[in-house]
């Protein structure tokens, strides 16, 4: 249960703040900041058992058919991992309270934060690599929303969409690779995967495995050649760099390898991928950092090396290396985080964020200075400070790493990537805090509030603290996240500052002093790096999505024609062939089942049925008679479902058939009375020959079907375990509404989809080309002398809690008798329209209190929460409970969940014919409108 609120915490905070957006910002601050907090507390309540062996774990059957479960545990590399996202979550919610203008939408920004922040935290306890994926790519949504969040920027959409793209491709390269991993190990469950190392790696899969798992791990944390979309990134606010870059999504693609890293990692391919591509990327982007001006572009790219270092560690694949990566992800989190908040808080104080126009600012913002050069020092690796350990620890272990030839050039490397992060690091600081006094934009910038200079104290404090007190603070969780990685096989580390005169130790000093060197020289250096051009990768990106744009285009141009002609001739054909290949190779025959005698009654109303559906072809072209036509159709299926007793279908059938037509009556409204002949006749008569095979071999189909001999099917569980199960006699509405209530969830999403669907193609429906055909159409259409007839709109009046009051019993008593939410839906959704149709869209929109959208999304969300209350009585999701209550007067009663689900699918369908009918006479108004603007 611990398990499940630690991850349903932040979302709930997410969907709080969405809903209450118009709060004043203490509030939102509190919300999420409290979401934070409550859950950094359960956590640290949990953290004495897991480190002392415990493994906290959940497990509930969610898809089981899919191997998909909802599988959460805690060991001490999950414990680490949402320590930090829960932990620095809760600074960064607190910097943003100081940081956001007042005029910042702060419960937009904090939902998406919140929502962001669930996802992490769900990938670091999942123990089902398939609901690790779901979290997974709920983390590239959000990090969309988060850096698009000032989207009325240009660089923000560009960086949004740039890394939704290079992040979510490689989110689908990781769906395969996992799934492939599931195959090889024989289970999606992680513990079961991680026992099974060696199958996997003799497995013939491995191969694709490790490249598309790389994949998604390479391109969510930035590594080279995905790493160009971090730097665009840094249009976001900075309290989202500041968590995005230090603690959770770049960190994402190194938590997946360090919890694979004990069935990957050991073979000749991981550590050629993994090493050489860290070290490939720690030092290029350390090169690029160090010539770069905008603060937050010299973080990014610090960022993109320093993952290239932990990357590089974990390619090793030994466990002393797997241990200094753990130790340099606690070390970056708190320095990284720290610096860019420092950054954020020198832009929001002097204006900018240019090195070349800000300098001197110790004396200006002493507090600010301190911070980002304990920060930065950190960064460098000096001691005493953690960012030291991490670095000669790495250095270590590059010097006993094997990597094909040449036993000194991997340390070479690594030193070279240590001596240019100590040179960007110098650089920030002295040259922002201790250089010219520059003072951006304003004349005496200053230190910022409490609000801004408390978390980035915090963090680098904790930076400090990891060197000075590293066996105290650092050593017990690195340690046990050390042997969760490895499975016990990583040394027992003592981590202090000294460790005797080592070769390390001189690498180290070699890259610190070389550092500063080069900082001295920076000036020379950086013009002759300028007369290297170097290929742009943002460039090559952009260059490839616009020439896979326009291929896309000319294919789309081909396939998609603007003919609903054609989908349907493509569609009709397609299903033809299918049918006469199949009765072709297995044959369509009828069975012996005697039929039974056709009544008058029936025969009548087959004949009806014909004679309407010949009158639909022949007067297509009339279409208020073809309307009219269509509609007896409609009556006569809803008379066959009485006849053959089905009273949930009959009732469901007349309301769709009422609703439906008199919103096709308004939609005639926008419509000429005769349409323009679009087919010659050699085409009508194609279609006729294709329309008749289809109807022909349909019929055959359901004749054959009905003539075998009935075989036992579904239903007979459905009859005996509705009332027992269930909890209702209805067995329509109790498989609907709990037996297969997973379908019913996913169509009234789709509904409500469709309901947006309508909005969007009506909403520009008087512009263009299209409303100047509507305006011509209103101009030949004649008007009623009479707008509201009186008898109409006092008989609508009369009838609204009437039929209101009918809705609510046919609703209530849908469990036992037919019924039910979608038919009680239709029957309010009448009385609505009816309102509309009498006494017109103003009157009655102006008495309206709920919007169409809202009562979708709240439909669709109250049925969803439905389904997650059983996940917390530990039962399957969308499981329902019901029981039986006696009052006074009213006597034995029965209450079920399922009527909380019942009442989402009622607001959905509701909300989806509001939508239908509003986009309706909004067209009808604005065109009108528009049409006595132009005659004027």
């Amino acid at each position: 249960m611990a398990l499940l609120l630690l991850t349903c915490l932040p979302f709930v905070a997410a969907l709080v703040l969405g809903t209450g957006a118009s709060a004043p910002r203490r509030v939102h601050v509190a919300i999420a900041g409290g979401a934070s907090a409550a859950g950094l507390a359960l956590l640290l309540t949990l953290a004495p058992a897991v480190l002392a062996g415990a493994r906290p774990a959940v497990r509930i059957a969610w898809v089981p058919a899919l191997g998909l479960d909802f599988s959460l545990w805690l060991d001490p590399l999950g414990l680490l991992f949402a320590g930090l996202i829960l932990g620095i979550g809760l600074l960064v919610v607190i910097y943003a309270a100081g940081y956001l203008a007042s005029a910042e939408r702060t419960g937009r920004f904090l939902s998406f934060l919140m929502l962001f922040q669930g996802a992490m935290v769900g990938i670091a306890l999942s123990a089902n690599i398939l609901l690790m994926l779901v979290f997974w790519e709920l983390t590239s949504l959000s990090s969309f929303l988060l850096i698009g969040f000032w989207r009325d920027r240009a660089d923000a959409r560009q960086g949004a969409r740039m890394a939704l793209a290079v992040t979510g491709g490689g989110g689908l390269a990781l769906i395969a690779g996992m799934l492939l991993l599931g195959q090889a190990a024989g289970s999606y469950e992680l513990a079961d995967i991680l026992a099974r190392g060696d199958v996997v790696r003799a497995s013939p899969l491995y191969p694709a495995i490790l490249v598309l798992v790389l994949l998604g791990a390479f391109t969510k944390s930035a590594q080279f050649p995905f790493h160009f979309w971090l730097p665009h990134a840094m249009a976001a606010p900075t309290p989202v760099s500041a968590y995005l870059h230090s603690a959770t999504m770049v960190k994402a693609g190194v938590f997946l390898l360090a919890r694979l890293w004990p069935v990957l990692a050991g073979s000749e391919l991981w550590a050629a991928l993994v090493a050489i591509t860290g070290l490939v990327t720690m030092v290029f982007g350390a090169a690029v950092a160090l010539f770069r001006h905008d603060l937050k572009a010299i973080l990014a790219y610090s960022t993109i090396s320093q993952l290239g270092m932990i990357m590089m560690l974990l390619g090793f694949g030994t466990p002393g290396a797997a241990a200094a990566a753990v130790l340099h992800v606690l070390n970056h989190a708190a320095f990284k985080a720290a610096l860019f908040m420092v950054a954020g808080n020198v832009d929001h104080e002097t204006g900018t964020r240019d090195l070349r126009r800000l300098g001197g600012l110790a004396v200006l913002m002493p507090l600010t200075a301190t911070l980002g050069t304990l920060a930065a020092a950190a960064m460098a690796g000096l001691p005493p400070l953690g960012g030291f350990l991490s670095k000669e620890m790495m250095l270590e272990e590059s010097l006993h790493a094997r990597l094909g030839a040449g036993s000194w050039l991997l340390p070479a490397l690594a030193t070279l990537g240590a001596l240019l992060s100590a040179a960007y690091s110098f650089r920030l600081a002295v040259a922002l805090f201790f250089g010219e006094r520059r003072t951006g934009e304003v004349a005496a910038p200053h230190d910022p509030g409490l609000a801004m200079l408390l978390p980035p104290a915090v963090l680098a404090m904790a930076a400090l603290g990891f060197g000075v007190l590293p066996m105290m603070l650092a050593e017990p969780i690195v340690t046990a996240a050390a042997g969760a990685v490895t499975l016990g096989q990583a040394p027992h580390l003592h981590l202090a500052l000294w460790h005797g005169l080592n070769p390390a130790l001189a690498l180290s000093a070699i890259a610190l002093g070389c550092g500063a060197l080069l900082l001295w020289r920076l000036p020379l250096v950086a013009t002759w790096a300028a007369r290297r051009r170097a290929p742009d990768a943002k460039r090559l990106f952009d260059a490839a999505l616009d020439a896979i744009v326009r291929g896309v285009r000319r294919a789309s141009g081909i396939v998609h024609r603007p003919s609903l002609q054609r989908y349907l001739l493509a569609l009709f054909a397609v299903v033809v062939v299918l049918g006469i290949d199949g009765a072709l190779v297995s044959g369509i025959h009828a069975g012996s089942r005697p039929t039974l005698p056709a009544s008058l009654a029936a025969v009548v109303t087959w004949v009806a049925l014909i004679a309407a559906t010949l009158a639909v072809v022949v007067a297509q072209r009339r279409r208020f008679l073809a309307l009219v036509f269509i509609s007896v159709i409609g009556l006569v299926v809803a008379l066959a479902f009485v006849h053959l007793s089905a009273p949930d279908l009959a009732l469901t059938q007349i309301a769709v058939e009422v609703v439906t037509i008199i919103l096709l009556l308004l939609a005639l409204h926008l419509l000429p009375d005769a349409p323009a002949r679009l087919s010659s006749m050699p085409r009508r008569i194609r279609d006729i020959a294709v329309g008749a095979v289809a109807g022909i071999g349909a019929g055959w189909l359901a004749w054959a079907m009905m003539t075998r001999e009935a075989v036992e099917s579904i239903s007979a569980y459905h009859w005996a375990n509705s009332y027992k199960g269930g909890g209702g006699t209805n067995v329509v509405n109790v498989t609907l509404v709990d037996f297969r209530a997973f379908d019913t969830l996913g169509e009234i999403i789709v509904l409500g989809i469709a309901g947006l669907a309508i909005f969007a193609l009506l909403e520009p429906a008087d512009r263009g080309t299209a409303g100047r055909r509507l305006r011509e159409w209103r101009e030949d259409m004649a008007h009623s002398p009479e707008r509201h007839p009186m008898m109409f709109v006092m008989a609508t009046r009369l009838l609204l809690p009437l039929a209101l009051l009918v809705g609510i019993y046919i609703f209530l008593r849908g469990h036992n008798q037919p019924g039910g939410g979608f038919i009680a839906a239709l029957v309010f959704s009448i009385a609505i329209l009816l309102q509309y149709l009498a006494s017109g869209f103003d009157w009655t929109d102006e008495r309206r209190r709920i919007g169409e959208h809202p009562l979708i999304a709240w439909g669709v969300l109250i049925a969803a929460a439905t389904g997650l209350g059983a996940l917390l009585f530990g039962a399957p999701f969308l499981s329902s409970s019901f029981g039986y209550f006696h009052l006074p007067l009213i006597g034995e009663f029965e209450l079920a969940t399922a009527m909380l689900f019942d009442l989402g699918v009622a607001a959905v369908v509701v909300g989806a014919v509001m939508m239908a009918l509003a986009q309706l006479s909004h067209v009808a108004q604005r065109a009108a409108r528009q049409s006595d603007g132009e005659g004027a």
